[in-house]
């Protein structure tokens, strides 16, 4: 009998040669109809392996992030297949088809030309594979066996592909039916698991990623497990596009993309009114949560930046200058500037914690290729702080520095979820200080009742973090806020302070930023607002619009009190008619419209129309200057 360990830390025995779906079958009949893979030992692996005694076994679902990069594996082999079907007798060669975030895709190398029709008849092709639901069948194979067989396939890449693999590897192989691929795995059970796909799109991609190679198609798609889930996305691509910050940004007149700066964004007047107005909100939270706002240099030399270690581990990313015969780099981050800001007097445990905040330009040296609007961009300023405590102040800080996201998330109307990320390969430190700080953010989430996941190896080159991921209008997420908690950085640079028993000890630092990038916390908004922003944030809060030139002079005296009384507001002077002024102020999502005409001049009322609503109503102008500034003082949401 083989024993092995569940996730709750019981164990079972199984029968000796029996398989993971033997094992989850004889637990529940229900959860092996939903089970996509194993994890056994950390490792994801299909269901048809044999039970290894002794082993530590998980079973993983589409809601678990392996059990779906399974289906997906699973989905990119069955239109590979298809592929086949369809053009097998016109020399396809098959490269690679991995599962990606959120969907899949695979490399083929054809002379023809694919068209969105043709991804239509290649869906076709792959619904067939599914209801036929093929077994996926793992082999193992000799490495001469492998080569021999794919050369008379005439599968150059996965003789490349093979060749390149060490010696001594296990080269497996996965059978569905009339096809076979080089594949590691894992996959699910069958076709069959495969029910609610789409093909997405058909790009070009260089072998490898390297332009001397030959340049393949790429088919992507996504997978689901439920026909209802894939509509639901669908859909949410949908909008995701129409909200595409880019275009927004352009249609809105917010920030440009100039081919003389790539990856270095510029600001227009209205980008600049958003800018500010998040800065504003900013500082105004972080005085009142006890922080001291600092500025630090752009450019430091070689020497500081070996200290904190940016040099070793972080190089590449970063730009350099030469003054004075002397290296010098430009702060890919601005936490070494802090650090010497608080090294630059003693300090008295009764200053701590000692919070300073920085708004702070940074650049870091990104690929041309993965710049993305002001998602991804080569300067950026992050709002930034730097903490410094005693070893006994790390979880009220942390619970402390939690408060404050919530906070500014439920601002802008956002939730958010948490993960906790741990040491990576490339970093600094002993195992005993990096599982203290590990240890020291878990039990400040698990005290406080916050969810949160493990994320392994993805914390900084200095300490683990947690992350956190905030979701947006339409169901996305994108990872914001930070807590880093830094023991490490004290340690290089002798950061001390003096205790109350009147010596010098070591304190703990945190590093943290709540938008994370005030440019792509921009581009997050104008998409999860449409472009709509909240009166409070809008570029142009109120646009007054005459009927006619008759009432031009009422309309800039309203203009004048609104001013005055600090809206920013516009008068529509041009010699158009109403409606098209109406619509004009719709597409530019400005948040209130004043109509004004004879009826509006002689009362001494505006018609006032909200953006996104259908309805109208005529209030006195006092009456509309106390709604907006209400509106705008309680940050309210559209």
């Amino acid at each position: 009998m083989a024993e092995i360990i569940l996730k709750d830390g019981s164990q079972r025995q199984i029968a000796d040669g029996s398989t993971y779906l033997d094992l989850v079958k004889s637990l529940s009949n229900s959860l092996a109809k939903k089970v996509l893979a194993a994890k056994v030992d950390g490792v994801t692996t299909d269901l048809m392996a044999v039970v290894k005694d002794g082993a530590k076994v998980d079973f993983l679902t589409f809601e678990d992030a392996d059990g779906r990069w399974a289906l997906r594996h699973t989905a990119s082999h069955v239109l590979a297949q298809a592929i086949k079907h369809l053009y097998g007798d016109q020399g396809v060669q098959l490269a690679i088809g991995p599962a990606i975030e959120n969907g899949f895709y695979y490399d083929i190398d054809m002379e023809k030309r694919l068209t969105d029709a043709d991804l239509r008849d290649i869906e076709k092709e792959m619904e067939k594979i599914v209801k036929q639901n093929i077994p996926l069948v793992r082999k193992e194979v000799s490495r001469d066996e492998a080569i021999k067989m794919f050369e008379e396939k005439g599968e150059g890449y996965k003789v490349q592909l093979i060749k390149d693999l060490p010696e001594d590897a296990t080269i497996s192989l996965y059978e569905q039916g009339d096809f076979v691929d080089l594949c590691a795995g894992p996959h699910v059970l069958s076709t069959g698991k495969v029910k609610a796909f789409k093909l997405q799109s058909v790009a070009g991609a260089y072998w490898r990623g390297n332009s001397d190679n030959a340049m393949l198609q790429r088919i992507y798609g996504t997978a689901f497990e439920k026909k209802e889930d894939l509509a639901d996305y669908l859909h949410m691509l949908e909008e995701a596009a129409k909200r595409d910050h880019r275009r927004l940004g352009r249609e809105l007149d917010l920030f440009s993309l100039q081919d003389e700066g790539p990856g270095f964004p510029f600001f227009h007047p209205n980008g600049m009114v958003i800018r500010n107005e998040l800065i504003s909100y900013w500082r105004e939270v972080h005085r009142r949560f006890g922080y001291q706002e600092i500025k630090t240099p752009m450019i430091m030399n070689r020497r500081l930046w070996e200290q904190s270690g940016h040099w070793d581990h972080y190089k590449e990313n970063m730009y350099f200058t030469v003054i004075d015969n002397e290296d010098y780099a430009i702060k890919p981050m601005n936490c070494p500037g802090g650090i010497l800001v608080y090294k630059s007097q003693p300090h008295s445990y009764r200053e701590l914690p000692l919070r300073l905040g920085e708004l702070g330009l940074v650049h870091r040296h990104e690929l041309s290729g993965a710049l993305h609007g002001l998602f991804r961009v080569r300067n950026f300023t992050q709002d930034d702080a730097h903490i410094f405590m005693t070893p006994d102040q790390i979880e009220k800080e942390i619970q402390k520095t939690i408060d404050l996201f919530d906070e500014v998330y439920s601002t802008f109307g956002l939730t958010y979820t948490a993960e906790l990320s741990t040491r990576p390969e490339d970093s600094m430190g002993s195992d005993e200080i990096w599982e203290t700080a590990t240890d020291a953010l878990r039990r400040a989430m698990e005290n406080r009742g916050l969810k949160f996941i493990i994320n392994e190896g993805d914390g900084a080159f200095y300490g683990p973090k947690i992350d956190f991921h905030i979701r947006d209008s339409i169901g996305r997420t994108w990872q914001c806020g930070t807590i880093q908690l830094d023991m490490l950085m004290p340690e290089k640079f002798d950061l001390t302070y003096v205790g109350e028993d009147g010596q010098k000890h070591r304190p703990v630092m945190i590093h943290r930023v709540v938008y994370g990038s005030i440019e792509r916390f921009i581009g997050i908004l104008i998409e999860n607002y449409a472009g709509a922003f909240p009166v409070w944030m809008a570029p142009v809060q109120a646009k007054i619009l005459p009927i006619t030139d008759k009432f031009l002079d009422y309309a800039y005296e309203i203009k004048e009190k609104l001013f005055a009384a600090g809206i920013r507001v516009e008068v529509d002077a041009r010699n158009e008619k109403i409606g098209y002024k109406i619509r004009e102020a719709q597409v530019k999502k400005v948040p209130y419209s004043l109509v004004v005409g004879q009826q509006e001049a002689e009362s001494g009322t505006v018609n006032v129309r909200r953006y996104g609503h259908m309805d109208s109503a005529s209030v006195s102008v006092d009456e509309f200057l106390a709604q907006i500034k209400e509106a705008i003082a309680n940050k309210e949401q559209n």
